[in-house]
């Protein structure tokens, strides 16, 4: 994106756009990059600076020696006719203070076109605060109904909770178990787990009668309920370390374990 802000900087849009010479998509382009990016509004502002200077520029007293060389233009390109002298100095003076009034209209219309696109940049930055703000209500919503979903599960009185602490080989590791026998749903809550080195990580086993099934990965980075497959014979859960890549676990190293038998 910084590149095609480069470019754009680079180009003479900004320009064609200060004086009314871009078409509705360039339009559309020149006010995308002034709302979204400091560096182009600045830019802008110093274009309109350095135009609103041209104008006082040119809006300032014609100077006295200015008015002789018009006089003497005028009497060298005009065919020349008996007028009087009174007349031709009127008609001047009327030519000046034409002259005059279309700079000012020229001022006044570029500090019109100034502030209406002012208020065009402002509201579409306007729109766009308004659009992101809806945009973060409705994830917060989304996630306080998935939060709101999940409370209920754990709060329902046919779930049961089990917490699962390390052994000595981790001892600060720790995660909550929630089973519920009758919607057949499984989540865990992982709270801690001691560090592994790269090659290792940490998973979670189902153990029935005659087998062990692995019910998925734990990782510490990701700090809130997991939903994990439902046994519905499981005798017990455990947590092992395990080489990536190495499903066989026959080399696997016990941490923790809970009993799922009711008391």
């Amino acid at each position: 994106m910084e590149k095609k802000l480069h470019n754009f900087l680079n180009s003479n849009l900004l320009n064609q756009y200060l004086v009314g010479e871009t078409d509705a998509i360039e339009t559309a382009e020149v006010e995308f990059f002034i709302a979204k990016y400091p560096e182009a509004e600045e830019a802008y502002k110093k274009l309109q600076n350095n135009l609103e200077i041209i104008a006082n520029v040119g809006a300032k007293d014609a100077p006295l020696d200015l008015l002789d060389d018009i006089f003497k233009s005028l009497e060298k390109t005009q065919t020349p006719k008996v007028i009087p002298l009174t007349q031709s100095r009127r008609a001047a003076w009327f030519s000046i203070a034409a002259s005059a009034a279309a700079v000012l209209f020229a001022v006044s219309s570029f500090m019109l076109y100034q502030e209406n696109q002012q208020l065009n940049s402002e509201n579409i930055i306007v729109d766009a605060e308004i659009l992101d703000l809806r945009n973060d209500i409705n994830k917060n919503n989304s996630k306080l109904d998935e939060l709101s979903k999940e409370l209920m599960k754990l709060n329902n009185p046919d779930a049961r909770k089990y917490i699962i602490t390390g052994n000595d080989r981790a001892k600060d590791l720790k995660t909550v178990a929630y089973i519920n026998s009758v919607e057949k749903t499984s989540m865990i809550d992982v709270i801690t787990l001691p560090k592994l080195p790269e090659e290792q990580h940490y998973q979670i086993w189902a153990e029935l009668e005659d087998r062990m099934v692995n019910l998925g990965i734990l990782d510490e980075s990701d700090r809130k309920l997991k939903q994990i497959p439902y046994m519905e014979d499981a005798l017990a859960l455990s947590i092992k370390i395990s080489k990536k890549g190495d499903n066989t676990n026959e080399n696997d190293t016990e941490v923790a374990e809970i009993s799922l038998k009711q008391k």
